[in-house]
């Protein structure tokens, strides 16, 4: 069967359905009802009313408006349903007139016309459901199915297993379509290969530019050898510690750098440890010549899960990014918890906008206020990779400024 044909057959059905709609809807009478109905009605009414019953379940339970003629809005409502042409009976206490009792016949009229599109509606958007699935199931018989062929092609490729040849039948209805599919495959392939050596001239690259490095880092600790043992100012070899601290630290980076391209590691290995939670108040203290930083809580005596290397990278980036882009001092407090320590570290700078707030932490971004100073978008990215890998946590968010927390799980 055609396509148009069954779409023909399916407008007809259509047809029919909204026709059946029509004709068991319109013009069916409803149900009448005398006086004798609606006296017992008042009786039972009245009955409910003397006895205490709310009237909003009288009214929805009979059908019927209370009119009391205590209600400030007695005679507005009475009016209104003199003018719809209501039935009114009349509601007596101790054979006082109290109130009417409303019965809006036309209203009823109308509820049971609702219930009743109500009821045809499900039956007919039931039989138009049924309908959509058999053209559906057309659709798939006709079109969907003979891409089956497709399918495996695409999962072999997703597989990575470009070698896997399309059969191309130019009579059918898809054979350019698959053709185009089978050209793409060659292109993957070519362009995989393409990437394959381009990858290769990268790695090559980063190996070499990572043994460069070394050579001015052993310059610089060589250096601060020197001077330590000729300086006798105290202050001036706190400061040159310092300085082949981080020079150490640098040659740890870049080691691990070299062997991470040498070994085609896709990411730098975090390797949590049992460690005392002292060292971090060691790692804070050292980076106190950097810039103006107060202190404040105390290090609880506990065991912390951390890898104390890249550990040292998530506070130098944290307390740099503060220095570098809110030039304020540094305020770091540490909070001793049930399961863990949480370290706060806040500067009294601008924030980050809310625009850019959820997008710091994203691979190689940098926010507008970057403008103008050196950064590569990796060092907030790597802190919160670091901080879960070691079992911890990191949030961030503006609070007079803006707010890093660092959280390290308690052993």
């Amino acid at each position: 069967m055609k396509i148009r044909y069954f779409l023909l057959v399916y407008t007809a059905f259509m047809l029919a359905i909204f026709f059946y709609m029509y004709t068991s809807f319109a013009n069916k009478p409803t149900e009448k009802r005398d006086m004798v109905f609606y006296n017992e009605q008042c009786i039972l009414v009245s009955k409910q009313i003397s006895q205490g019953r709310k009237i909003e379940e009288i009214e929805k339970e009979y059908g019927c408006e209370i009119l009391l003629c205590k209600d400030s809005e007695y005679e507005m409502k009475l009016q209104d349903a003199l003018q719809k042409e209501a039935l009114l009976l009349d509601y007596f206490e101790k054979n006082q007139l109290a109130g009417k009792i409303v019965w809006n016949e036309q209203e009823q009229h109308y509820q049971t016309m609702e219930k009743r599109l109500v009821k045809q509606t499900v039956n007919v958007w039931g039989l138009v459901v049924f309908a959509g699935y058999l053209l559906i199931g057309l659709i798939y018989l006709m079109f969907i199915k003979p891409f089956h062929n497709l399918q495996k092609f695409s999962a072999q490729v997703a597989k990575g297993n470009l070698d896997f040849p399309l059969p191309v039948k130019k009579n059918n209805y898809f054979g350019a379509f698959t053709e185009s599919f089978d050209i793409m495959r060659e292109e993957l392939k070519g362009a995989r290969e393409r990437e394959y050596q381009a990858n290769q001239s990268k790695k090559e690259l980063m190996a070499e530019l990572s043994h460069d490095i070394k050579t001015p880092i052993a310059t610089i600790q060589a250096t601060c050898e020197v001077i330590q043992i000729k300086e006798k100012n105290p202050d001036t070899l706190e400061k040159v510690a310092v300085i082949d601290g981080k020079a150490k630290t640098i040659q740890k980076l870049i080691d691990n750098l070299f062997h991470a391209t040498l070994e085609e590691l896709a990411v730098l290995k975090v390797e949590p440890v049992e460690e005392s939670a002292l060292l971090v108040e060691e790692m804070f203290s050292k980076l106190q010549y950097y810039g103006e930083m107060h202190i404040t809580g105390k290090v609880p005596g506990c065991l912390v899960y951390m890898d104390k290397l890249r550990l040292e990278q998530v506070i130098d980036n944290c307390l740099n990014n503060a220095w570098k882009y809110a030039g304020t001092p540094v305020h770091v407090t540490f909070i001793a918890r049930e399961d863990g320590l949480l370290i706060k570290i806040k500067d009294q700078g601008p924030g980050v906008s809310k625009e850019e707030l959820p997008l710091i932490i994203e691979k190689f971004y940098r926010g507008s206020n970057s403008k103008g100073r050196e950064g590569s978008g990796l060092g907030l990215y790597l802190a919160k990779t670091f901080m879960v890998q070691m079992k911890g946590d990191m949030e961030y968010y503006n609070e007079n400024g803006f707010v890093v927390e660092l959280f390290l799980r308690k052993v």
